[in-house]
């Protein structure tokens, strides 16, 4: 299982280190490795899906979808982190690292993405650099890696915070 949402970056990051803009959601995106019919994501949406009983009863949820819904940058899967504990046995959870998590929101492109890299950016839990040099490896057109690019230095000059021009 494979955890690609904001939220994966629990996994490197302490909850307690991360600012509340990287922590607002209550929406875990779960892909799995071997669900090429996408039969288990479906399974995840009706058992702990969005207005589910878990929803209900925890005030979270998990959305299933494949692997291929996020835009990685090329080697993220060799970056997983991988969360094995008593809590996650039999099994082990796989997170995204999180400047593959914050490449993928930037792609998105959303303004809660923009807030959320923003967010770890200022409080220096990623790298710009490290954002740079996997966002020449995405798969995106030339003018949408260059707004990439835009974002990125903006945040740079800007010390990290405050609001940004699109992506």
């Amino acid at each position: 299982m494979c955890w690609l949402s904001a939220q994966s970056v629990l996994g490197a990051i302490p909850e307690d280190r991360l600012p509340a803009a990287a922590t607002a959601s209550i929406e875990v995106d779960v892909a799995f490795f071997d669900d090429p019919g996408d039969l288990k994501a479906d399974r995840v949406d009706g058992a702990i899906g969005e207005l589910s009983a878990f929803h209900d009863t925890f005030g979270y949820y998990a959305q299933g979808v494949s692997v291929s819904t996020a835009v990685l940058p090329a080697g993220w899967r060799e970056r997983l982190v991988v969360v094995d504990t008593p809590g996650t046995a039999p099994g082990r959870g796989h997170l995204l690292d999180p400047h593959d998590c914050v490449v993928s929101k930037l792609v998105a492109g959303r303004e809660k993405d923009h807030v959320f890299a923003a967010a770890l950016l200022e409080h220096g839990l990623i790298d710009a650099a490290v954002l740079a040099e996997r966002v020449e490896t995405v798969d995106v057109s030339d003018g949408h890696r260059q707004r990439l690019r835009q974002w990125i230095d903006y945040h740079v000059r800007l010390g990290s915070g405050g609001s940004s021009p699109g992506v």
